[in-house]
């Protein structure tokens, strides 16, 4: 990568930290839940940060939480050594809509980002520096260069997933092309089948999903009295504003719950 554009993309990250922030998250629906963040683990964090602003994020602050901000999620990065990146886990990959494929492509290539070719032309592939799998399509109809679509799970147990979903978080069951899915406010939420039983998400460089929430403790409430437990009270975010609550799905799937994530 050249020295010029170094300085440039550095120079455009400072005053993206400085800026003032323009919260983009999706507002929750009638279940009281949307699409909030992607927790990945990085064992260089600063790397992994530069992959993200290169892609079209935004890097933007809420109190001490430190966040890259697309369209419809954020990306949270935590520096330590991954167990591994994000295939053989029970979320193989997530991915983006941009408008534009091929200028956006070309773009991540001039930043030295590494793109594969997807199997047909509206799509690619990129890998995080810790392994983290992201897929690309290309939807000529979204109004941002870039923004969020889809978390991509491999499960054996397909159609029960995706009731768990259905019931616990609200999410409306369909198809994304060849496959069962449903739809949350921000994302699609898609489920492969696997023939074989992928490992949990934690620790892993996708270590887990974020979901912003609407009135947290009833929504933990409406969870526990439906027999789904989180795996310690309500707390606050290092920030002292951001309202924090973890659990696990049936699958391995780390889950944080967040009420106030967006600076």
């Amino acid at each position: 990568m050249k020295k010029s554009y170094l300085l440039f993309l550095w120079g455009v990250v400072a005053l993206l930290w400085a800026a003032p922030a323009r919260a983009q998250l999706v507002a929750p629906g009638e279940g009281g839940v949307a699409m909030g963040h992607m927790h990945l683990v990085a064992r260089d964090v600063d790397a992994s940060r530069r992959f993200f602003v290169a892609l079209g994020g935004t890097p933007v602050q809420n109190g001490t939480l430190q966040l890259i901000q697309f369209p419809g999620v954020f990306v949270m990065l935590r520096q330590a050594e991954p167990a591994g990146g994000s295939v053989g886990t029970v979320i193989n990959h997530f991915g983006f809509n941009v408008k534009d494929i091929r200028s956006s492509v070309s773009g991540w290539e001039a930043a030295g980002l590494k793109v594969e070719p997807g199997n047909r032309p509206e799509q690619a592939w990129l890998m995080t520096p810790d392994g983290a799998r992201v897929e690309i399509l290309e939807d000529k109809a979204i109004a941002e260069p870039i923004r969020m679509h889809h978390i991509h799970w491999n499960i054996a147990a397909v159609p029960e997933m995706q009731a768990w979903y259905a019931k616990h978080f609200g999410a409306r069951p369909g198809k994304r092309g060849q496959f069962d899915a449903a739809d949350l406010p921000g994302v699609n939420l898609t489920f492969a089948k696997a023939d074989t039983a992928n490992v949990g998400t934690k620790g892993r460089a996708v270590d887990h999903i974020g979901f912003e929430i609407r009135d947290l403790p009833q929504f933990i409430a409406k969870l526990e009295a439906a027999g789904v437990k989180t795996e310690a009270p309500i707390r606050k975010a290092g920030n002292g504003k951001t309202s924090i609550a973890f659990l696990t799905d049936p699958w391995g799937t780390y889950i944080e719950l967040t009420e106030g994530l967006a600076p």
